[in-house]
């Protein structure tokens, strides 16, 4: 019963973490480029209670006794599906098209993050001109890991940008001029294996490899597209995640339950008189 106590325990601190995700998921149903998230959970180690044997007559008897120790929180899966597209009035917001991922600097130059979050503003710098940036300030790089920047004069309102990232700006008599800059977009071998920083960004890691610029991949992986005026919506299912949410809260009364009736099998094993 001691055991019962225990496995019933683990299977409320799984299905914590597992609440937890949810409600993340569903807080963040709003934020752009947020990617939802999914608990998996493992077994813990079981118990021998009693090894193969025979029988009376000397037949092997291939059996055994074990019982479970309860369940872990095995890991915490990132789902990158596409979230749907809406219309921005920021002329500078952009929404990707496949499974890309911008790419911007940190606090430092040799600090760089991921992001699928396009609500971009294109901000003066010093000396003049306009750089493009996130909301955070942040710079966001080009395919050659440069700043993106336009000289002193332009107006941010005529920079347009296609769906190759390439950036133009628009005359008077309405051609437009190539800047020569192209927004650089990046994928991943293994994009579940990004370390995720804040709500919508991350970072590189060993498990996710190296970042392949899609302007040098050599035709090995799918194009991403950019839309400018879009910006990408969170990809949570709210309904998914209210069944979800249902499905975790009843495990997590069962397993109460479990602690609760062990409890009480406890106490009428303590009061049993000779």
């Amino acid at each position: 019963m001691v055991r019962s106590l225990w496995s019933a325990a683990t299977g409320m601190n799984a299905q914590q973490v597992n609440v937890d995700t949810i409600s993340n998921n569903l807080a963040n149903v709003n934020t752009t480029g947020f990617k939802a998230q999914g608990a998996q959970f493992k077994s813990l180690l079981y118990q021998e209670l009693q090894s193969v044997t025979t029988t009376a007559n000397g037949n092997p008897k291939p059996t055994t006794s074990q019982v479970g120790l309860g369940v872990r929180t095995s890991t915490l899966n990132q789902y990158f599906t596409q979230g749907s597209f809406q219309e921005s009035d920021n002329p500078a917001a952009l929404a990707i098209s496949g499974d890309g991922f911008f790419k911007y600097q940190g606090a430092t130059e040799d600090e760089v993050f991921y992001t699928r979050n396009g609500n971009f503003t294109w901000a003066l710098q010093e000396g003049g001109g306009l750089v493009l940036t996130t909301a955070e300030g942040n710079r966001v790089l080009d395919v050659d890991d440069q700043p993106i920047t336009v000289d002193d004069g332009r107006v941010a309102s005529r920079l347009t940008i296609d769906g190759e990232g390439k950036v133009y700006y628009k005359l008077n008599d309405g051609t437009l001029e190539d800047l020569g800059s192209q927004i650089g977009l990046w994928q991943f071998p293994n994009r579940e294996g990004l370390e995720r920083v804040g709500s919508s960004s991350w970072r590189q890691t060993q498990a996710s490899g190296e970042a392949i610029n899609e302007v040098n991949d050599g035709g090995d992986i799918q194009r991403s597209t950019i839309n400018q005026g879009y910006l990408e919506g969170s990809n949570v299912k709210v309904a998914t995640e209210m069944v979800n949410l249902i499905v975790a809260q009843r495990a997590y009364e069962m397993n109460s339950t479990a602690i609760h009736t062990s409890d009480e099998m406890l106490q009428t094993a303590n009061q049993l008189k000779r």
